[in-house]
């Protein structure tokens, strides 16, 4: 078990200390910034929709590992992927992170790694930030996302 504890966190800390899409693209169509005010990690997330396809998807900001990696991992998920099946991962990744009863299935892919954070519920809220942040974006609302 300690084996498989290492390996998430190796690949947690790879994604935090070299983030995928840690960018901003040439001409995003929509964006949204997201703000934890507890520990003050911030994100700004960047989509590039094609139709109901998203085109590019990319992110900025500062915060723990645990936040930069759900950020940068969601980014390489949801690439090319439409718009429902962004909002479908969404509800996949936050009963992951916050139910004792979720499902690990294989589309989750890497994010699977980020299931041990439902034992801390103040770190949910680090591993979900980039993805409410998602929502908002994807709701063309420019609102400030905020998990408090």
């Amino acid at each position: 078990m300690s084996e498989l504890r290492d390996l998430y966190q190796q690949v947690i800390l790879d994604h935090y200390r070299r983030p995928r899409n840690f960018r901003i693209p040439p001409q995003p169509t929509q964006q949204a910034v997201g703000h934890n005010p507890l520990c003050g990690d911030r994100v700004t997330v960047y989509l590039q929709l094609d139709g109901d396809t998203i085109r590019d998807i990319a992110f900025q900001g500062s915060g723990c590992a645990i936040s930069m990696a759900s950020a940068s991992m969601m980014t390489e998920n949801l690439k090319g992927k439409t718009v429902a099946e962004a909002q479908a991962l969404f509800q996949r990744f936050h009963e992951l992170v916050t139910s004792d009863q979720a499902v690990q299935g294989p589309d989750l892919g890497k994010l699977a790694v980020l299931a041990g954070v439902r034992e801390f519920p103040v770190r949910v809220k680090c591993a979900t930030l980039a993805w409410h942040t998602l929502r908002a974006a994807l709701s063309g609302s420019g609102d400030t996302v905020t998990t408090e």
